[in-house]
């Protein structure tokens, strides 16, 4: 019966949808985004040097972090291999432009994804990867993740996350 019905809601996608992998991962992809970007606008610049422990990054690092591992992820998919240096102690002006840069890149590659394009593969460095395994697993989970650690950061300080703020949506 549960088999049956995946079924289902799998034909029903490709029935709205001729692509019905690369447009989730562009759902996926775009509220990320957001999160990150908000969360980047929204922490104050004094608390960008802000670390919980000595021994993690500061605020600034985790988002310029998460700003070069996407550009580099989705540079790759597209056969470049471009970077993004924000320094070793980013200010918050350049984490919200090493943001949106990376997010421009991978905007272009998530918006002409197709679900056989995400299938084929691509050099990774140490060896072949398909498209689709980048794009969720270094892109997507790894943004996820940051966000889940910055979110904390905010707390810290008192401020609610992008994802929880109930004024911002």
């Amino acid at each position: 019966m549960i088999v049956t019905a995946m079924i289902a809601a799998a034909c029903l996608l490709q029935a709205q949808d001729a692509n019905p992998i690369s447009a989730n991962l562009k759902q996926s992809w775009n509220n990320v985004k957001a999160l990150l970007t908000r969360m980047a606008e929204k922490m104050p610049e004094e608390n960008y040097r802000f670390k919980p422990v000595q021994a993690v990054e500061d605020f600034g690092q985790r988002m310029a972090h998460v700003a070069a591992f996407n550009m580099r992820g989705c540079a790759l998919v597209k056969g470049d291999q471009k970077a993004i240096n924000a320094g070793s102690a980013p200010t918050k002006a350049q984490v919200v432009a090493a943001i949106k840069e990376s997010s421009d890149e991978c905007d272009a590659v998530f918006n002409s994804l197709t679900d056989a394009e995400a299938l084929k593969t691509v050099d990774a460095g140490r060896g072949p990867r398909t498209k689709l395994a980048i794009l969720q697993g270094l892109v997507l989970e790894h943004s996820q993740e940051v966000y889940g650690y910055a979110a904390v950061y905010m707390r810290l300080k008192g401020i609610v996350p992008p994802s929880s703020d109930r004024n911002e949506h």
